[in-house]
Formats: C-alpha cells, sequence, structure tokens
C-alpha cells in the first residue's frame, strides 16, 4: 500500500484537480492507493469537499479534520501517525508537487533500496526576489551553524518507507520542524529535481512573515549556536568595556577629567543595553520553547474524520 498524506487549508478548489492527476498516474503505480487528507482547520469549503470526495472514494480516501488550525506541522505529525502504507508520501493539494514522480520515487526505493526519495526543485523561477534571496541566505546558514544537513529548496514531497516512518514518529516534540527532522532521522536518501510548477487553484497562505517565523523556528529547533553568539557577544561587549574603563582611569591620572563626552557616553550605553536586549531574546526565544514543551499539550485536536461526519451532506 501507498499512503499518499496531504495537509490542506482552504483548498477546496485544488482538491479534485489533485485527485484527479494522481488517478492518471495510478496504473503506473502498482500500488493499492490510501489518500489521508488533512483539514487544518480551513476557512472556506474544504471539509465539505472532502466528505464528497469520500462519498466517491470510500474505500481509498480518508479524512482528518482539526477542530482548529494548528499548522502543517501538526497536520503532516497526525497524517504520518494515520497512514498504513508500507511506503508513504507527503503532497501538497495545490499541485506545486506534480503526481508524474511518483512512479519513478516508487522505482528508486524498489530497486535500488533507498529508504527515502526526496525532491528539489531545480530552480526558484516565479518567487519573489526577496523571498528567494531568505530562502537560500537560511539554507546557508543553518547548513553552517547546525549539526543537520538541510538541502536548499528541498520540499516536503519525499516517498518514505515504514522504518523511516515510524523512527520519525519516536520524535514527539511539540516544536516540531519537518525538514529538519527529515534530514535528523538518517536514512539512505536521494534527491531529485523538477521545474518550479504554480498553484493549480487557490492562494498560498504562505506570507513572507509566515516563512520568516518558520525559518527562525527551524534554526533553533536544530541549533545551539544563537545562545553560543550570544555568549560570544557579552564577552566581547564585557572586554571592551573593561579595556575602555582602563583607558579612561589612566586618562584620568595623567590628563584630569574633563566633563566632556556625555553625547559618547549615552552611545555606548544604548549600544550595551541594545546588545543586552538581543541576547535575552534569543535566550528567551529557547525559553519559550521549552515551556511548550514542558506543557505536554497534543499536536492537534481531532473534531471529524470520515468515521465520524459531524453532519449530513
Amino acid at each position: 500500500m501507498l499512503s499518499i498524506i496531504v495537509p490542506c487549508y482552504n483548498e477546496e478548489e485544488s482538491i479534485p484537480y489533485f485527485l484527479e492527476e494522481v488517478n492518471k498516474v495510478k496504473s503506473k503505480l502498482h500500488h493499492e492507493l490510501e489518500f489521508i487528507f488533512i483539514n487544518d482547520g480551513s476557512q472556506d469549503n474544504t471539509l465539505e469537499v472532502l466528505r464528497q470526495m469520500h462519498q466517491r472514494y470510500p474505500s481509498e480516501l480518508r479524512y482528518i479534520s482539526f477542530s482548529r488550525n494548528f499548522g502543517k506541522e501538526a497536520a503532516l505529525y497526525a497524517g504520518l501517525q494515520a497512514a498504513k502504507g508500507d511506503l508513504v508520501t507527503v503532497m501538497d493539494a495545490d499541485l506545486q508537487d506534480p503526481p508524474d514522480l511518483l512512479p519513478e520515487m516508487v522505482r528508486l526505493i524498489e530497486t535500488e533500496n533507498y529508504d527515502c526519495i526526496g525532491t528539489r526543485r531545480a530552480d526558484r523561477e516565479g518567487e519573489p526576489v526577496v523571498r528567494s534571496f531568505f530562502a537560500r541566505a537560511f539554507y546557508k546558514i543553518v547548513n553552517k551553524i547546525g549539526e543537520t544537513e538541510m538541502v536548499d529548496g528541498a520540499r516536503d514531497f519525499r516517498l518514505m518507507t515504514r522504518q523511516m516512518v515510524d523512527a520519525i514518529l519516536e520524535l514527539t516534540e511539540y516544536n516540531r520542524f519537518s525538514k529538519g527532522i527529515f534530514s535528523w532521522v538518517g536514512f539512505d536518501t536521494k534527491y531529485i529535481s523538477y521545474e518550479n510548477r504554480e498553484r493549480v487553484a487557490g492562494e498560498t497562505s504562505w506570507s513572507f512573515w509566515k516563512l520568516f517565523k518558520y525559518s527562525i523556528d527551524g534554526i533553533i529547533n536544530f541549533s545551539d549556536a544563537p545562545l553560543n553568539i550570544a555568549s560570544f557577544i557579552g564577552a566581547i561587549s564585557c572586554f571592551g568595556s573593561g579595556i575602555a574603563l582602563l583607558f579612561i582611569i589612566v586618562r584620568a591620572l595623567l590628563f584630569g577629567d574633563p566633563t566632556s563626552g556625555w553625547p559618547s557616553l549615552v552611545s555606548i550605553l544604548l549600544f550595551v543595553g541594545g546588545l543586552q536586549l538581543l541576547c535575552l531574546g534569543i535566550i528567551g526565544k529557547y525559553i519559550g520553547k521549552i515551556f511548550l514543551e514542558t506543557k505536554k499539550r497534543p499536536q492537534f485536536i481531532v473534531k471529524e474524520t470520515e468515521k465520524n461526519v459531524k453532519r449530513e451532506i
């Protein structure tokens, strides 16, 4: 069996197109298919569409609907927990993850003994220049300061063996960053490239600010380098302040204590205060992550599944 996990947020227009495209390559897969759609608190008619699609494909299509929007990471985790297949793939409903790659991905796993076949975009054509710049910068930074290598342009779209999926599910942390988790668990992985594709319908929910916060979470979840930087800044500031204090004392002893210099003194105080706030902010970010982990809150809350429909269609 091949399980296809599809997180959805306001994807009512994309879902029928997605199923149509997957069914086109179904004959080439030679596997029983299992669709698991995760409705992540959509504000449109995504849930109604999933109910209808389940009526059309009762033996193949399952869905899980959250009580509210918990985020894509929670949706991925819920899908991986629910998947029953020997092979499991994660795909977006907007067809930016091309289903026509699935037969080749299955072939590579079954004939070349890979544990995971990942995908990456060959280029960022069609993406805003600023977003592309920051995306490349993120991968460069996280690969330099972190111990887990992340492939530039890698998508969540990947085909995994049951063994790899079970290993991922053993990581029950609340603060999840799937791209890092996929790399952290290891296993033999091969990446295949494809040209960037536009959404088939609807609009993306990922704004620049959401992506920026997501990247910060990725850095914090897989590296303690920011804490080391904060410590380094504190040590340099302390050393610099000591040198400056020694200079002022020597100057006062040799030439007296001039009254000028208040603007520079205030500037130095503001600069040092800013560094302290920066370091406290970095530390606070890590403490906040610890706080969320210790609460032991669930990753998501399920409101409805295909077995427990809340309303009649």
